[in-house]
């Protein structure tokens, strides 16, 4: 008798000072099943340090009510406002920290890369991307746009993890490891 496969629980995250989504995600094979998904919001009347204090705790929070196993984060684009990047940035730093901070692998995705895994097209649009977030995860229907990101983040992990999985052993013998 086989073992089935093993499940991984994958959170997806898309970084914002203002709104960071996360979206969780079990991985068995190569099914993914939604799980849960939401928005850690900051307060922007606050300063930058008691902004990234409440965003660390929401992350931490998450975490804890979910404990997955893997992390994928979207990276930061560059902005036209070098403050606003800049902001971002020191957010995108706190969203790695808080996995990273419990041992958890930490991916990273470009967003073109995202849009492509999960719709067909590096530069599809967030309505693209929540209407095939929707069909490739059965549940989350009622999922925000900043949530649905996460997923899509989640969704690209899942793919790319998969495959670098099944790769590693060839790739080692290839290297002669």
């Amino acid at each position: 008798m086989t073992a089935g496969p093993t499940t991984r629980r994958l959170i997806g995250l898309d970084p914002g000072l203002r709104r960071t989504g996360w979206g969780i995600v079990d991985m068995a094979g190569q099914h993914l099943r939604f799980v849960a998904s939401g928005v850690v919001e900051t307060d922007d009347t606050r300063d930058m340090a008691a902004r990234l204090v409440e965003l660390l705790s929401g992350l931490n929070g998450v975490l804890d009510q979910w404990t997955p196993d893997e992390a994928a984060v979207e990276e930061t684009f560059v902005n036209k406002n070098p403050a606003s990047t800049l902001k971002l940035g020191q957010a995108r730093g706190v969203v790695m920290l808080a996995p990273a901070l419990r041992g958890l692998p930490v991916a990273e995705y470009a967003p073109n890369l995202i849009k492509k895994t999960v719709v067909g097209a590096g530069h599809a649009d967030k309505a693209q991307i929540q209407m095939m977030v929707r069909r490739l995860l059965p549940g989350s229907a009622e999922t925000q746009a900043d949530a649905a990101d996460a997923l899509a983040v989640a969704i690209c992990h899942a793919h790319h993890a998969q495959t670098r999985r099944l790769l590693a052993p060839a790739l080692l013998a290839a290297a002669g490891r």
